[in-house]
């Protein structure tokens, strides 16, 4: 049942570098919702902006969201953050829209033994709030326990990681269930989505991964694959080639291995190929060749847009609309990727 919802879910599109932002907080006080949600150069989200993302074709509206900033010394969130949050949420909802919404960019769960106790208290204390505030919505609301927990800063961070860093995102994921589920309601029964380490697609990183006890459990894994074409910033990588198809084979077979093939079921939480000069037909191909893959083994793609269309070199420019204007700054990409993620071309 977890497969065959999961691949009915279609193809998404993410709320990046808006509600996950890292405001300065120059006091004590809790910065605005405004002051968070546009501190990295993106404007208020409004519904007409999501509603522009649904009228693409986009089912799954992913909203990344950081709490640290808004939570006091006991943990408790902001009640006008909390409400925001809400109200962003509510845009996909009404536009029919299956929403995600997670821990993003936060700086206590670094996964080792001796952060775990403190880094366990405040997952269930945070997710308790945030579950008892979307208790009453149903299956169209997937909660995510974390966003790429990783050993950040060390040699561990990117490279799939330690046994110990691996082994405390299980434990903390566990933690989130059972938060989840005890509240009782719509929560004893909703979807949710957890991460290996670093949500990686390193080999390791998905054969250490272990299922939280429970039911309705996705896992979740982010590809920017092949990682040169992708996500690097060197610019004379940026052609579309038949070695870049087989490194997505690859990725797709060591998802089949280790996840499909034993029954869970995976959302590919943040995907996409970044601006690098005039490459936009490169990446509308590269759009249509992953999403396709990805439909072929029942995994919805939900693109990273972090609403930056242009920039320098050094940008990491993903962003697919303009947020000012809401128009498709690349509509071709767009149209690629959910039209194969639709299994449309």
């Amino acid at each position: 049942m977890d497969l065959q919802f999961v691949k009915n879910l279609g193809v998404g599109w993410n709320l990046g570098n808006t509600l996950d932002s890292s405001p300065e907080r120059k006091t004590m006080e809790f910065p605005t919702p405004t002051e968070q949600e546009t501190a990295w150069g993106n404007p208020v989200t409004t519904e007409a902006m999501i509603k522009a993302v649904k009228d693409a074709g986009f089912t799954i509206f992913r909203v990344p969201v950081t709490w640290c900033y808004q939570f006091d010394e006991n943990y408790c969130i902001n009640k006008a953050w909390l409400n925001r949050v809400g109200e962003v949420v509510d845009y996909g909802i009404k536009n029919d829209m299956t929403v995600i919404l997670n821990l993003h960019h936060e700086k206590w769960h670094f996964p080792s033994e001796e952060n775990y106790p403190t880094a366990s208290k405040i997952m269930k204390t945070v997710w308790t709030q945030i579950a008892s505030h979307f208790s009453d919505y149903g299956n169209n609301l997937i909660l995510e326990s974390m966003n790429e927990p990783r050993k950040v800063d060390t040699e561990f961070e990117w490279n799939g990681g330690d046994k110990e860093g691996r082994s405390v995102v299980m434990k903390l994921n566990q933690d989130f269930v059972d938060t989840v589920r005890a509240l009782g309601g719509n929560n004893a029964t909703r979807f949710l989505l957890v991460p290996n380490y670093a949500a990686s697609c390193e080999e390791i990183a998905m054969s250490d991964f272990v299922m939280p006890n429970g039911e309705n459990i996705i896992a979740s894994l982010h590809g920017y694959i092949p990682w040169d074409f992708a996500l690097s910033d060197q610019h004379d990588i940026n052609n579309w080639t038949e070695e870049r198809k087989e490194a997505i084979d690859d990725l797709f077979r060591r998802i089949d291995k280790y996840f499909i093939s034993k029954g869970i079921p995976v959302i590919m939480g943040e995907c996409g190929a970044r601006k690098k000069g005039d490459n936009a037909t490169a990446r509308a191909e590269w759009a249509r060749y992953y999403a396709a893959k990805a439909r072929e083994n029942g995994i919805p793609c939900i693109w990273w847009d972090n609403g930056y269309i242009d920039g320098s070199e050094k940008t990491e420019v993903f962003g697919l609309l303009n947020r000012q204007t809401l128009e498709w700054g690349f509509p071709e990409i767009a149209q690629a990727f959910v039209n194969a993620g639709k299994g449309l071309s």
